[in-house]
C-alpha cells in the first residue's frame, strides 16, 4: 500500500494566485442562470397555454440578461474587453462560448418580450422565444464550465457536478422569481420548478462534496461554510414551502424568497471556496503528489 503523500511546498506559500474576481461575478452567475432558465420556463408555459406565466417568466429572463453583462463588464474593468471577446469564436474556450451565448441570447430574449408585450410581429416573437429557450440551458450552466476550467482546486476538480449544481439552482431561481409575480392559480408549473430545481442542486452539491474528499474542505470550513450551510437550509425550506403554496399562496411566496436567497448563497459559497482553496497549498500539492504516487 502506498503511504499517504505529505504535502510539501515552499515555506507553505500558496502555489496558485487567488482569483481576481470580485462580488460582481457570483452576482453574474445568479442573474445569468435565472435568465436562461426563465426563458425555457416561458416557452414551456406558452406551449401549455399558460400565457400569464409565460409573459412573466419572459420578463424575468429579459431583466436577468440585461443585468448580467453589466456585472461582467464592471468586473472586467473596461467595456472594450467584453467587445474584444466577440472578435473571435473559439469553441474550446468556455469564456468565448459564453460571451457569444449571452450576446445572442440577449437580443432574442428582448425581441420575444417586446413582441409579447406590444403584440407586434407575433411570428417573429414566437421564433425568438423558441430560440431563446433552446439557448437557455447553455446560458444557465456555461458559467459552471468556465469556473471549473480554471486551476483552482475546489472548482477544477468539481467539473462533473458543478454544472448540475448551477442547472438546479438556475431552475429553482427562475421558478421562484415567477412565483413571486404570478397569480397563484397560474404559478403551478413555477412552484414545481422550485421544488425540482432545489432538489437537483442539493443532491448534486452533496455528490460533489462526497467525491471531492479533502478538496471539499473549503466548502465546509472557513468563509464559505456559513453561506453554504444557510443555502442548504433555505433551499430545503423553499422547496417544502413551494410545494405547500398550491393551497396557501403566502407560503409559496415565502418559499420563493427562501429559494432565491439560497441559490444566491450557493453561488457565493462556491465563489469563496475557490479563494480559500487557492490560498492553501495543501489543496494544490496533495492531489498532485497522490496522483504521482499511484
Amino acid at each position: 500500500m502506498v503511504p499517504r503523500a505529505e504535502p510539501r511546498t515552499y515555506y507553505d506559500r500558496p502555489v496558485l494566485k487567488k482569483p481576481v474576481w470580485k462580488w460582481y461575478i457570483p452576482a453574474y452567475f445568479f442573474t445569468g442562470g435565472m435568465a436562461g432558465a426563465s426563458s425555457t420556463l416561458a416557452f414551456a408555459a406558452r406551449l401549455r397555454g399558460n400565457d400569464r406565466l409565460a409573459r412573466r417568466a419572459r420578463l424575468i429572463s429579459l431583466a436577468g440578461i440585461a443585468v448580467s453583462p453589466v456585472f461582467l463588464i464592471v468586473d472586467l474593468g473596461k467595456p472594450g474587453r467584453f467587445y474584444n471577446m466577440l472578435r473571435v469564436a473559439k469553441p474550446t474556450s468556455p469564456m468565448s462560448v459564453g460571451t457569444w451565448l449571452i450576446s445572442v441570447f440577449g437580443p432574442l430574449s428582448g425581441g420575444a418580450a417586446l413582441s409579447d408585450v406590444t403584440g407586434l410581429l407575433p411570428g417573429v416573437g414566437r421564433l425568438c422565444e423558441a430560440l431563446a429557450a433552446v439557448l437557455g440551458p447553455g446560458v444557465s450552466t456555461y458559467t459552471a464550465v468556465l469556473t471549473s476550467d480554471t486551476a483552482i482546486p475546489a472548482w477544477h476538480d468539481a467539473w462533473r457536478e458543478l454544472p448540475i449544481v448551477f442547472a438546479g439552482g438556475s431552475a429553482a431561481s427562475a421558478g421562484a422569481a415567477a412565483v413571486l409575480i404570478t397569480p397563484a392559480a397560474d404559478a403551478g408549473a413555477a412552484r414545481r420548478l422550485v421544488t425540482l430545481g432545489s432538489v437537483i442542486e442539493l443532491a448534486a452539491d452533496r455528490a460533489m462534496e462526497a467525491r471531492l474528499g479533502q478538496l471539499a474542505e473549503p466548502y465546509k470550513s472557513g468563509k464559505a461554510s456559513a453561506p453554504a450551510k444557510a443555502a442548504k437550509a433555505l433551499l430545503a425550506a423553499g422547496a417544502a414551502l413551494a410545494f405547500a403554496g398550491r393551497r396557501r399562496p403566502t407560503l409559496g411566496k415565502a418559499g420563493a424568497l427562501a429559494t432565491l436567497t439560497g441559490v444566491a448563497l450557493t453561488r457565493w459559497s462556491i465563489f469563496k471556496a475557490g479563494f480559500e482553496s487557492a490560498e492553501d497549498p495543501r489543496f494544490t500539492v496533495q492531489p498532485q503528489r497522490e496522483r504521482i504516487s499511484m
